[in-house]
């Protein structure tokens, strides 16, 4: 399990600097770790979290975006009309709720359909893992700056160090 203030430095180490999203448990860790650098911009909804990236991007930033995976639901709209029309990259960061349908009901058909989603919207994107993380980082970076559009990492739950053990 990686420790979420390890993780938030390699975010930091790749170039990212701004980060917002709608407040989550399994990614409440990193939340936690970039609230004590007084990093993270909280945002009420994923849309509005997409937004905020792409003002952020504007302003010369490298943003984050941190969301569940219903919240990829919430923010096509603005991931479709603002981010891919107008090239704004971001860095979605997005936990993988309803992974191999072991989780509570409503998790399970976005669970099932994120990949599919992601793939139709031509959103790049890797799934984290503790074994590749540096290459995963790598590809993040290469991928974000090269075609400047969103791109997506998602996370299982525990491969990052939640506020709970």
């Amino acid at each position: 399990m990686i420790e979420s203030d390890d993780f938030v430095q390699a975010l930091q180490d790749i170039g990212f600097d701004f980060f917002t999203g709608v407040p989550y448990s399994i990614l409440g860790g990193i939340i936690a770790a970039l609230m004590e650098r007084r990093l993270y911009t909280p945002a009420v909804r994923e849309d509005e979290a997409v937004a905020m990236a792409a003002g952020a991007y504007m302003a010369g930033k490298v943003p984050c975006v941190l969301m569940q995976n219903s919240g990829l639901g919430t923010s096509l709209n603005a991931l479709i009309s603002l981010n891919l029309l107008y090239e704004q990259p971001c860095l979605l960061l997005i936990s993988w709720r309803g992974f191999q349908g072991k989780d509570a009901p409503e998790h399970l058909v976005m669970g099932q359909t994120m990949t599919q989603l992601l793939e139709t919207m031509k959103i790049p994107h890797r799934v984290l893992s503790e074994a590749t993380l540096i290459e995963d980082f790598k590809w993040t970076a290469q991928t974000f700056m090269k075609q400047r559009i969103p791109v997506a990492l998602l996370l299982k739950k525990g491969i990052v160090k939640g506020l709970r053990p």
